[in-house]
């Protein structure tokens, strides 16, 4: 009795086995995700001011360094004072430009030029972020790995 318990059991094992093997292999797999669109280069223009589309544009590998220059150009133009420190500490709104300044460090398509003319324009607006604006370039330089 005690054998029959025995291949009882292990049959009863290799079936649970098989039915979790059939579920592994026959379960409909998810629907592949769409790729995220590629942003089409669109002619900017005076009417171009949100800060969150201009930050896309220099977030897309792809853009060219005239597109780049411009969007950077709208930037100062529109939002280039950034909100004034709250104590030691910065404005939760600098974080936008931290990022922008890496993102900035780190596109394939910038020259010098543009970035230099940038951090120039940026820090004489915003004296008191003088320091975090020197520390976004620096970090975005550094981040390069060449």
């Amino acid at each position: 009795m005690e054998i029959t318990l025995l291949v009882k059991s292990f049959l009863g094992l290799i079936v649970i086995l098989a039915i979790l093997v059939f579920f592994l292999l026959y379960v409909p797999r998810k629907k592949k995700e769409k790729k995220k669109p590629i942003l089409e280069h669109k002619q900017l223009d005076s009417d171009y001011k949100s800060l969150a589309e201009l930050l896309q544009i220099i977030k897309n590998k792809q853009s060219t360094t005239e597109e780049l220059a411009e969007a950077l150009e709208l930037v100062m133009k529109y939002h280039g004072t950034i909100h004034p420190k709250m104590g030691i500490r910065s404005h939760p709104d600098f974080n936008i430009y931290g990022e922008m300044l890496l993102r900035i460090c780190r596109h394939p398509n910038i020259n010098k030029d543009i970035l230099l003319k940038f951090n120039r324009e940026l820090e004489q607006r915003n004296e008191a972020y003088r320091v975090e604006i020197n520390d976004a370039v620096t970090k975005g330089l550094n981040s390069r790995g060449f």
